[in-house]
């Protein structure tokens, strides 16, 4: 067997038949198996994925959890019974868009042996409709759902800085790795630590080419919290990262920090929470790195605007105490 296409999914009613079909697409040349994982939905999704498998017995197998055991588990059951030599990844509330996805990662990994990864550019779609559909990598990215584009060849070092790999684009080598560490199971992010587990083995190719779709909803596992919430889990992980490491890349890891501080203090800022804002600002500045990392310019005028109120009432109060 060549792939394994693994798919989690739970509540997913309104979108994984798009998921499903979007696999079932595919044009290869090689054998491919598609394992889903239904984590005991309340909805109708059990019932979807199971028509799935009566139609197509020999393509699509079941993994039915008796009870809810959240994503992460279910994820590492189904990852244990695969049988490709390559695995692919989508949750059931993203699909695919190119028929010839799975062909050109298999195509890349024959012919970069030195790579134990690739990944490719996905577009984001909001199902709420606030923003306009864009590609995931972009030149210059300005919000939570969007990164600077990759380089054509990563490295761990690279993916300590921050994950940049999109969940329904990757494709990795197995099995890289026998077990999944304890602490897997206890991190606030699932993907990014399995690209690290992996990375361990190789590099990091990336085809720049949108085959893919990441959903953004209200029921994402990701992109329904809000984005203080995904930075303070963001700053957890570069904590064990660097750890992990005996804090070889703490360089590198510093600095990202530094730039979560800012962002949660400038989110703070315009929630009008003036008082964690400084907090989150203060501790930016404590791991503000010599390099530029992040904005200087950003930073000044963020200590500006939150700092100036105040001098603004001590003046008032010393001109009332000691001029009048």
């Amino acid at each position: 067997m060549q792939v394994s296409v693994l798919v989690i999914t739970y509540n997913n009613e309104r979108f994984i038949t798009k998921a499903v079909d979007s696999i079932l697409m595919q044009k290869v040349n090689f054998d491919y198996e598609i394992v889903i994982g239904e984590d005991y939905s309340r909805d109708r999704t059990r019932d979807i994925v199971i028509d799935f498998g009566k139609r197509y017995p020999d393509k699509i197998r079941l993994l039915l959890n008796e009870k809810n055991v959240g994503g992460r588990k279910n994820f590492v059951q189904i990852l244990k019974v695969s049988r490709g030599d390559y695995i692919a990844l989508l949750e059931g509330d993203d699909y695919w868009t190119s028929p010839h996805k799975l062909q050109k990662q298999v195509d890349f990994l024959d012919s970069h042996p030195e790579c134990a990864i690739c990944f490719h550019n996905v577009m984001v779609i909001y199902d709420d409709n606030r923003e306009i559909s864009h590609p995931f990598y972009i030149q210059n990215p300005n919000g939570p759902f969007t990164q600077a584009k990759p380089k054509p060849i990563s490295t761990l070092e690279d993916l300590v800085r921050g994950n940049f790999i999109q969940t329904p684009s990757v494709m990795f080598r197995a099995p890289l790795f026998e077990e999944f560490p304890d602490w897997y199971y206890t991190l606030p992010l699932g993907d990014w630590p399995l690209h690290l587990l992996n990375a361990e083995h190789g590099n990091i190719g990336y085809i720049d080419e949108i085959m893919g779709v990441y959903r953004v909803h209200s029921g994402g596992m990701f992109s329904s919290k809000g984005l203080i919430q995904r930075l303070q889990g963001e700053i957890e992980m570069y904590r064990f990262i660097n750890a992990y490491y005996h804090f070889r890349y703490n360089k590198s890891i510093k600095p990202a920090i530094a730039s979560c501080y800012l962002k949660m203090a400038e989110r703070y800022k315009r929630n009008g929470d003036r008082i964690n804002a400084l907090k989150n600002l203060f501790k930016c500045i404590k791991k503000f790195p010599s390099k530029r990392r992040i904005s200087h310019r950003r930073l000044f005028f963020l200590i500006l605007e939150l700092t100036l109120p105040w001098f603004y009432k001590m003046l008032k109060g010393f001109k009332r105490k000691y001029l009048n």
